[in-house]
């Protein structure tokens, strides 16, 4: 029996949670792992979860256009704000892959935004994070908890935030393709 090849996740990796989860933070969730490093743990976004917020709620809008619904970004600190975007001369921002960014000098955003050098399809907010310590996320990923992808972060801004789970699998094909077919509730069937 061939053995099958172990993807390890990277910063910029997108994990897809394993349907049968049962975590509500977590079911059918995407998650943009931002930072991965061994001896210090993870720190992602959790991409296809929307608040009941506004980017008004929380800040004074820069412009209308950008008066956005905010991701949930995770369980961890709901008070705290987090971006991803499509700006790589953002200052401070971190590169994870082409075309896609994390944070950045958030000052320098809002000129940029005020200035008009930023269209609201260009960038993504979220309240909270999600975590892991050091060995945690490898732990999870060799009980199968997630589904690692190295080569989906470039499409996060061109898939719908709704079906976003259910696409990433059924474009990574074969096994996983029949896993973006499983039902919410396996026992409506």
């Amino acid at each position: 029996m061939a053995e099958s090849k172990v993807i390890k996740p990277q910063s910029g990796s997108i994990l897809i949670s394993e349907p049968y989860l049962g975590d509500p933070n977590f079911e059918r969730s995407v998650i943009l792992l931002c930072s991965h490093q061994e001896e210090e743990g993870s720190f992602g976004l959790v991409l296809n979860r929307a608040s009941n917020l506004h980017l008004s709620d929380v800040l004074d809008v820069f412009d209308d256009d950008f008066d956005m619904v905010l991701g949930i970004g995770g369980p961890v600190q709901y008070n705290t704000l987090h971006y991803i975007h499509r700006l790589p001369d953002l200052p401070q921002a971190v590169k994870l892959s082409e075309d896609l960014y994390w944070g950045g000098d958030f000052e320098a955003l809002r000129t940029m935004i005020d200035t008009g050098l930023v269209n609201p399809d260009e960038i993504k907010f979220f309240l909270g994070y999600s975590g892991w310590t050091p060995g945690q996320l490898q732990e999870e990923i060799d009980k199968n908890v997630w589904i690692v992808n190295n080569n989906a972060a470039n499409k996060l801004f061109t898939l719908d935030t709704e079906t976003l789970w259910r696409s990433i699998l059924r474009e990574m094909g074969g096994k996983f393709k029949v896993l973006s077919n499983y039902p919410d509730d396996p026992r409506l069937n």
